[in-house]
């Protein structure tokens, strides 16, 4: 054992940040326990969240841990049915499903500062519904519920007399059976990937379908021309390279600098191939900005089939507008008009927050805007014991998580050559107003790292001293980023560890 079995690590969520964390830190000897509210693992991936129409953003390859594929069988983009089974095997596979407590809800969590340890109280459902308290003590406590935990829905007037007329209103994550659209008057709110996905899965179904898009955004075809795959555009590290990170270093100081002609000459080209493909102009959607801003909230690709509906009137929509009041059977609209409504879904994003931790504590984790107040994403300045994974909004999600929770097997280990409180508290402040700026407020309270998530991971590396392989870095500058690049890095960590401890 690299560390001793009584160092206890208590993880909250089971989706990709919680599974491979409990996998990492458990290769490494810790007694981990893995506390998930839901009844299978999955996080956004669970049964009990999935929306008609759900699949990945991400290609297969680039969206599997670095040391388990993902079933070839698999379409180049998986179902969120598919996903949830992967992770399931995931626990399996490297034998910590029975380190996975579901359907246990964290009720509180205290930490015992004299006795540096935390208490976490859970209920936990049993057989029959019937709910159970219970108080576990951990070692070191790793916040993995992530930031699409808790779904955000607009404050509608009129909602009582909406819904009291049976009318329904919920998120896009609780709309998960598409039969109840059958028959009924749909209205989708927001144009991001979980609206239009929903909106589209209901048309044909319902009775009528209206998507309310108050802004619009650039949406990229999964595969440009229906030739070439978006992976090799914006998940390789040129692709990432062309937007400006907080710091430019090597290569991209040239394309940002004499280069620049060079870079906008790219995204420019970019920009006329996905207007042209999708007839933006043709079906009022263009959103009359550059292609960049992409880089201020995240990329969003394009659902199949969206568009054609569009274009053949079976899907509806409403630009710049949004509901102002809720009646009986209907939506009113800030523009005037009165639409029918018996269902009105929100993909309207998501609240960051930790609702087990008291004001005090999450005093210590935020700021006065409720921005997280996290060093490289992961740790609050002056709470001893505690980490966050996940907490970033990044294309590759999954590995981001990985190479994180290699990142606490050192930090926690006293590997890491930390900075002052003050020059981490400075780092944080510089990080959350160049957030701030680059995406005009929109950056998920201080954890959206998009389209920056291949720096992320160098960050973590460098830190830690590991080093990605020459050769698959260079091939990085080309070809997509995928998990099994990074496969070596645990094996050379343990080792690194098993060598130390015999010294």
């Amino acid at each position: 054992m690299v560390a001793s079995m009584a160092i206890r690590v208590g993880i909250i969520g089971a989706g990709f940040a919680g599974l491979s964390t409990a996998k990492v830190f458990k290769a490494f000897g810790f007694d981990v326990t893995v506390m998930e509210k839901e009844a299978d693992v999955g996080g956004v991936w669970s049964a009990s969240r999935r929306y008609p129409g759900l699949t990945t953003q991400n290609p297969r390859t680039t969206y599997e841990l670095s040391d388990y594929p993902m079933p070839r069988s698999y379409p180049e983009w998986p179902s969120g049915e598919q996903v949830q089974a992967y992770l399931q095997s995931y626990t399996e596979h490297f034998g910590f499903d029975h380190d996975v407590m579901l359907n246990t809800c964290v009720k509180t969590v205290q930490y015992d500062e004299a006795a540096q340890f935390w208490t976490v109280t859970v209920d936990q459902k049993r057989p029959g519904e019937s709910v159970e308290t219970k108080q576990f003590e951990f070692d070191r406590l790793i916040v993995c519920n992530g930031i699409f935990s808790i779904p955000s829905i607009p404050e509608y007037a009129g909602v009582d007399a909406f819904t009291t007329a049976g009318g329904r209103l919920c998120h896009t994550s609780e709309f998960t059976k598409v039969e109840d659209a059958d028959g009924k008057h749909v209205v989708v709110v927001g144009y991001g990937k979980s609206s239009c996905d929903v909106a589209n899965a209901t048309v044909g179904r319902s009775a009528s379908t209206t998507l309310l898009a108050r802004t619009l955004i650039w949406k990229i075809p999964k595969k440009l021309k229906n030739i070439l795959n978006f992976k090799y555009l914006f998940l390789t590290r040129m692709g990432e390279g062309l937007f400006r990170y907080i710091r430019v270093r090597g290569f991209e100081k040239f394309l940002h600098g004499p280069g620049l002609p060079v870079r906008n000459g790219m995204l420019g080209s970019v920009e006329s191939v996905v207007a042209k493909q999708l007839r933006l102009r043709e079906i009022g959607l263009h959103p009359e900005k550059p292609l960049e801003t992409i880089a201020r909230s995240t990329v969003s690709l394009v659902t199949d089939g969206f568009y054609e509906k569009i274009a053949d009137g079976s899907l509806s929509i409403r630009k710049h507008t949004e509901i102002v009041e809720l009646r009986a059977g209907e939506a009113v609209l800030s523009n005037g008009d009165v639409i029918p409504a018996d269902i009105v879904i929100c993909g309207t994003g998501w609240k960051q927050r930790v609702p087990f931790f008291d004001n005090q504590m999450t005093s210590r984790l935020t700021d006065e805007n409720d921005n997280f107040r996290l060093y490289r994403s992961m740790i609050p300045v002056s709470v001893p014991g505690l980490a966050f994974n996940g907490y970033n909004s990044s294309f590759f999600s999954q590995l981001s998580a990985e190479i994180g929770a290699l990142w606490l097997i050192e930090f926690f280990s006293g590997n890491i050559s930390m900075p002052t409180d003050s020059e981490m508290n400075r780092d944080i402040d510089q990080r959350l107003a160049w957030m701030e700026e680059r995406t005009d407020g929109k950056h998920s309270k201080g954890t959206n790292i998009i389209p920056f998530s291949v720096h992320q991971i160098d960050e973590f590396l460098g830190d830690i001293d590991l080093r990605l392989n020459v050769f698959k870095r260079f091939s990085q500058w080309l070809m997509p980023v995928v998990g099994p690049d990074y496969r070596a890095l645990t094996k050379r960590l343990l080792a690194r560890h098993q060598a130390k401890s015999k010294q």
